[in-house]
């Protein structure tokens, strides 16, 4: 009896350390897949306004929660979302006091959907209209992880908290360099809270929506949680130097960075013989700016001789200037050829508009791709995809042909016109 009695026991602690050998590396698997998943935060408005009877017979508010309902049950299983308020719970006169009100509705993490959905159910248009401070919390909410983050913002009015600006505080959040989204979707718009809301989401990369019906509203925001979920590139914060000497080190990469007006900045690329550089830079206006501007994007050696260049102008209608270069370095005879130091500069000739801010530096984003260069190398640079050389001999050539055809005729012409 006491043997079967120790057998029996000894069965059950052998399962039970097989049973927990068994658990522990799928909650480490867990972890690491919770640390890279996706993140989501839904930051919707919920001050006063939101009553207002104007979306397909109902209220703004009613609209919002039917969306929420509907998005919260195609959300992915992979993204971890949160909700985050803003004037949902203070009814107050106090600004001071209202512009505090932002709350975290329901956590970041992975979505019990009768659960969010009992909280999306409670909420009763009430306050003011914190957008900046719900912004800063909403960074912290997604706070940690590698994965993609996003928040999407629901407004139906221009923030009530001023100075803290919101726009300012979305440049704040995109010079930390956490690749961070915030898109915008207005209710109802009208053109300040437009400005405003488009100024939000430019700053960050984002998207800004205007939204009068209520499935347009859960489309919307069903697209921007899908795209949340699918696999992105996330940009790498550098920063520039004023020189070449003191320029970081990149690699094939995305890369940010910030640049004020009229400044310069250097990064160095390593090119192997037999390797091609191509690289690329998008300069946005994230504020007014004067009309006529330009990007200049120069592969530059070390000794300071231009290789190639890229160049792109607008004319106060663009918001983002975009150039990029190629440069194919030729493959060497010698069997261990050194690498060759190429800097790259970027140069922008923006101009503040009246009264605006010059800090921060407006946002930069630089593709850097080092691949295999093609056969033939050491032609690519100068005829036709750096310099334009070849282009400009064919076009010089047709030239001169056709002034020579031109002048026979006329002659001709005038020859026939004399003997009659």
């Amino acid at each position: 009896m006491i043997r079967t009695q120790r057998l029996a026991a000894g069965v059950c602690a052998l399962l039970a350390a097989l049973t927990a050998g068994i658990a522990f590396p799928a909650g480490a698997v867990a972890d690491e897949t919770t640390a890279t998943a996706p993140k989501v935060d839904l930051v919707l408005d919920v001050s006063g306004s939101m009553r207002t009877k104007d979306m397909d017979g109902g209220t703004r508010m009613a609209a919002a929660k039917q969306a929420f309902n509907e998005v919260l049950d195609a959300t992915p299983e992979n993204v971890l979302l949160g909700i985050r308020t803003l004037g949902a719970n203070y009814p107050g006169d106090d600004q001071k006091t209202g512009c505090k009100d932002t709350a975290q509705l329901y956590p970041v993490g992975p979505l019990d959907r009768t659960e969010a959905k009992t909280a999306v159910a409670t909420l009763s248009p009430t306050g003011w209209t914190p957008i900046g401070p719900a912004l800063l919390k909403a960074a912290d909410d997604l706070d940690g992880g590698t994965g993609s983050k996003r928040i999407v913002l629901i407004s139906d009015g221009e923030d009530t908290c001023a100075p803290l600006d919101p726009c300012e505080v979305a440049r704040e959040i995109a010079a930390k360099g956490i690749g961070l989204t915030i898109d915008t979707l207005g209710l109802v718009p009208n053109v300040k809270m437009r400005q405003q809301l488009s100024c939000i989401a430019e700053a960050t990369g984002g998207t800004y929506t205007s939204v009068e019906h209520t499935d347009e509203l859960t489309d919307r925001v069903n697209q921007l949680v899908d795209r949340a979920a699918d696999p992105v590139v996330t940009p790498v914060a550098t920063e520039g130097a004023a020189s070449c000497s003191a320029a970081p080190a990149l690699k094939s990469g995305l890369y940010t960075d910030r640049e004020e007006f009229g400044q310069e900045r250097w990064y160095k690329v390593d090119v192997e013989p037999g390797q091609e550089l191509r690289a690329s830079v998008s300069v946005s206006a994230d504020r007014a700016v004067n009309p006529d501007y330009g990007v200049l994007l120069r592969a530059v050696t070390v000794h300071g001789r231009e290789i190639v260049r890229g160049e792109a102008a607008g004319n106060g209608r663009t918001d983002v200037i975009s150039t990029g270069l190629r440069y194919p370095k030729a493959e060497s005879d010698e069997d261990e050829a050194p690498a060759e130091t190429v800097c790259v500069q970027v140069t922008n000739s923006y101009s503040a508009a009246a009264g605006v801010k010059t800090t921060p530096g407006m946002p930069l984003e630089l593709t850097v791709d080092v691949v295999d260069g093609p056969s033939q190398a050491s032609d690519v640079a100068s005829f036709g995809l750096g310099r334009g050389w070849w282009l400009l001999g064919v076009l010089v050539l047709f030239g001169f042909l056709a002034g020579v055809l031109w002048g026979w005729v006329s002659r001709w012409r005038v020859a026939v016109w004399r003997t009659n």
